[in-house]
């Protein structure tokens, strides 16, 4: 003890020497043989035998250091990433010994150190949603760094008798704590606990997604090569990795975007990986990347299949070919979380005489969403800007999705729905090999919409399985160009005229194209010319208006 005293100034330490040697005087008899002891202390040998009992365990026990945490070799602060954030494995806990007689003991050896100790003086990190599903860890973790300071504490023994309660000092801490967690998370504990916001004062936001340049394009290849090595995957040649980018492409939905679901990426190299193996190749290649892509699509495309059977076998009563008035094909995109597709949907729209204006059949079945209700809306006010300027709207008018019985959102029907009302009011067919997604404002103008990919494709197979006749195609904005990442054989199809995708920036381009007659320009009087578009509605709208004041006089109408 002497020595330690020269080696170590710290007066805690000496504080502690001092105590030890105090105690190792005090009892000396734990270290003397049975006979000796007797001998010291002849007034203890009626109590030989717990004495003996004593003497059978390690006399050195008390003395012994519990180290808890060792970070004397790092050479930098401590990183440490909890992958299973209990209340234990953060905070430690006090570990006891079954004795018989079902009694738990515990001593200080038996302290154990958890993540926070480990990353004292450095870094925590660690899934916000792992820690909540205990609620003592969120308290517990607030309590510490609020005051700095840790106190390991020992679980409760449900049915158990323990018989020694340790309660060790506090312990000073000065880490940094990074959570890991979802948006939503963060904006309710944000809003509902105050000490959360006080506590974790900077928030850094990671996007899905980033841009697809060259830099993106390097770092993408760096992590495909670092997964390769660090679980001795076969490397990949540069038509390969060239696939697994597009892949990145296609996962971000937008071609001057690439995403960052890295999880999702290296699954497609190790997967790839499989089917190189399986071809005794000793590099992975174009074909292996592809055959991975194409096995977990045909895993996960059962729902897709089945309404697609659905519609070849006229359950659901889809048009490719001919003329209908009033009628076109929407296109709606399916989320199954994992898997994302598109396919065709009847929309259908009827004109009469009456004040209600448009009547959302959606909205009054109590299946349309929010932004489909503002759609329809829109619609109302695309129609009083084009027709109302002289003469109000005299209408009755419904449009429904046919055949649908689940819930409707999203606004990127409102292009269609436009040209079914138009064909409508103006009595002129519309072709049905035309399918036609995109949103509209009330100007007129097409607005970009998402899942442009799933829907261009779930068009497209439906064509192909009844046979290409070069006149097929998808209608979409002008904006959504850029964002097309199609496969193979559908570039190839559009490429050699068989199948069409028409990019349209406004209502007139778009019902030119499904109609064949121009749209028409408004005069200066306010009227269009006859042989219009708008000059058919616009015609068909002042009978209304006429036959409704006859009717509301007393009259008949016909």
């Amino acid at each position: 003890l002497r020595f330690l005293k020269k080696k170590y100034t710290n007066k805690k330490l000496h504080d502690y020497f001092d105590r030890v040697s105090k105690h190792v005087n005090e009892h000396i008899d734990n270290f003397l043989g049975e006979k000796a002891a007797q001998q010291n202390r002849p007034t203890m040998i009626n109590l030989a035998g717990l004495t003996k009992k004593a003497r059978s365990k390690d006399p050195f026990l008390i003395y012994r250091i519990n180290v808890v945490v060792d970070n004397s070799e790092l050479t930098r602060p401590p990183i440490v990433i909890e992958t299973a954030p209990s209340y234990q494995n953060l905070f430690g806990t006090i570990e006891h010994i079954f004795e018989p007689g079902g009694i738990w003991k515990s001593d200080f050896t038996q302290i154990k150190g958890g993540s926070i100790l480990q990353a004292n003086g450095g870094y925590l990190v660690f899934n916000f949603l792992d820690a909540l599903t205990d609620m003592r860890v969120w308290t517990g973790l607030k309590r510490v760094l609020k005051n700095n300071q840790i106190i390991i504490q020992a679980d409760q023994l449900p049915f158990a008798v323990a018989t020694s309660a340790i309660k060790p000092e506090a312990i000073e801490v000065d880490l940094k704590v990074l959570v890991i967690g979802d948006y939503y998370t963060y904006q309710y504990l944000y809003e509902h606990d105050d000490e959360f916001r006080k506590i974790f004062k900077i928030r850094a936001d990671f996007d899905t997604e980033m841009p697809n340049n060259h830099t993106a394009v390097k770092n993408y290849a760096g992590f495909i090569s670092k997964i390769c090595r660090d679980e001795n995957l076969l490397p990949l040649n540069r038509a390969g990795m060239a696939i697994v980018v597009e892949a990145g492409v296609n996962l971000a939905g937008r071609n001057s975007y690439i995403s960052t679901r890295f999880s999702d990426i290296a699954d497609i190299v190790r997967e790839s990986h499989y089917w190189a193996q399986q071809d005794g190749g000793e590099i992975i290649t174009e074909k292996h990347v592809e055959q991975a892509i194409k096995a977990r699509k045909e895993r996960l495309q059962m729902s897709e299949e089945k309404l697609q059977r659905m519609i070849l076998d006229d359950i659901l009563m889809i048009e490719t070919s001919g003329k209908k008035i009033g009628q076109v094909n929407g296109i709606a995109v399916f989320d199954l979380g994992d898997y994302s597709f598109g396919k065709p949907s009847k929309i259908t729209s009827e004109v009469g005489l009456g004040n209600s204006g448009i009547i959302n059949v959606e909205r009054e079945a109590e299946l349309g969403g929010k932004i489909y209700n503002k759609g329809v809306l829109i619609i109302s006010g695309y129609l009083n800007g084009k027709y109302a300027q002289n003469t109000p709207l005299t209408m009755n008018a419904s449009i429904c999705f046919e055949q649908s019985y689940s819930g409707v959102d999203g606004d990127s029907a409102s292009a269609a729905e436009i040209f079914t009302l138009l064909s409508s009011l103006a009595k002129l067919p519309l072709r049905q090999d035309i399918a036609v997604t995109g949103s509209v404002n009330q100007k007129g103008e097409l607005q970009p919409i998402g899942g442009v990919n799933q829907k261009v494709t779930g068009v497209y197979q439906i064509c192909k399985a009844r046979g290409l006749t070069g006149k097929q195609g998808v209608m979409l904005p002008h904006q959504n160009v850029p964002d097309l990442m199609l496969d193979k054989e559908l570039i190839k199809s559009v490429k050699s005229g068989k199948f069409h995708i028409y990019a349209i920036k406004s209502v007139d381009e778009g019902i030119e194209l499904l109609t064949g007659i121009p749209a028409g320009e408004r005069g200066k009087k306010g009227k269009y010319p006859a042989k219009t578009v708008h000059g058919m509605v616009q015609q068909r709208l002042r009978q209304f208006s006429e036959k409704m004041k006859n009717y509301e006089s007393g009259g008949q109408s016909t």
